[in-house]
């Protein structure tokens, strides 16, 4: 019998550690995405250290092999019909729509019970972001309560795409107000904060747009550029000696052509 059958909270601390082990997979993925969009794998294998390359691919292999021996012990569902429509210019813009309408709406249904960011934690992030946008975000903690799905999630799922978790997301960014389904925490909250500072330079409709059409592309949430950027940069929060400005980075990859 394993020692989590009748210890519940035994169990809450397995989770929450595979979750964190959760969140540094997706950081890992979001980084290799990113040398994977930006150099060839010619360039890679000629120019890398094949130290590092090989030590990554050791890690990947080793990694992959545990979550798949894992996996195969899942119960299996029965198959399901895929399908898949071709989107039109005009489903899409109705999807950004759909996307955009829906930032504001939650935004305005959490703004009344939002509080402002504690002195703590404005001090802890004003090395990354500007003293204005620190003074407008508001914080909402569910606290297991959730986050609404969105309406549109039917018919996403009707044109042959899976749409991403929110419920399970640590947090959402809601323009200036910031959701999160758990309590809390820094990493999750710079995450929130460079989608934040991205809905501010881009604008609302352009950020809408890019993350429609990134998720069109590749279909997971997770591997469209405004996600890589905000897993890439929290990951950079955690380097005590490395300090850098949100916005900057997110003014070069808008000037870069990287979203």
């Amino acid at each position: 019998m394993s020692q989590y059958d009748d210890a519940g909270r035994s169990a809450l601390a397995l989770n929450t550690e595979l979750h964190d082990a959760h969140l540094q997979l997706l950081s890992a993925h979001c980084a290799t995405h990113q040398l994977r969009i930006r150099y060839s794998s010619e360039d890679l294998v000629r120019f890398g250290r094949h130290d590092l390359l090989s030590k990554s691919a050791r890690a990947a292999s080793e990694l992959k092999q545990f979550y798949e021996s894992l996996e195969k012990k899942f119960p299996q569902p029965a198959p399901v019909a895929a399908t898949t429509v071709e989107l039109s210019p005009e489903i899409i813009t109705q999807a950004v729509g759909w996307l955009a309408g829906y930032l504001r709406a939650q935004r305005e249904h959490y703004l009344p019970i939002a509080r402002p960011l504690p002195p703590p934690l404005k001090a802890r992030l004003s090395p990354y972001f500007s003293p204005q946008l620190l003074d407008v975000i508001r914080l909402v903690e569910l606290r297991g309560a959730r986050v609404a799905l969105p309406d549109f999630y039917s018919q996403v799922r009707a044109f042959g795409f899976e749409p991403p978790e929110i419920t399970h997301m640590d947090s959402l960014t809601f323009l200036d107000v910031l959701a999160f389904n758990q309590e809390l925490s820094e990493r999750a909250l710079f995450h929130a904060m460079v989608h934040a500072v991205q809905i501010r330079v881009l604008g609302l409709e352009r950020y809408a747009e890019l993350w429609v059409r990134s998720f069109i592309r590749t279909r997971l949430h997770y591997t469209v550029p405004l996600e890589v950027q905000a897993f890439s940069l929290s990951s950079r929060f955690f380097h005590p000696l490395e300090r850098f400005s949100v916005e900057d980075e997110v003014i070069q990859w808008t000037l870069d052509g990287r979203y």
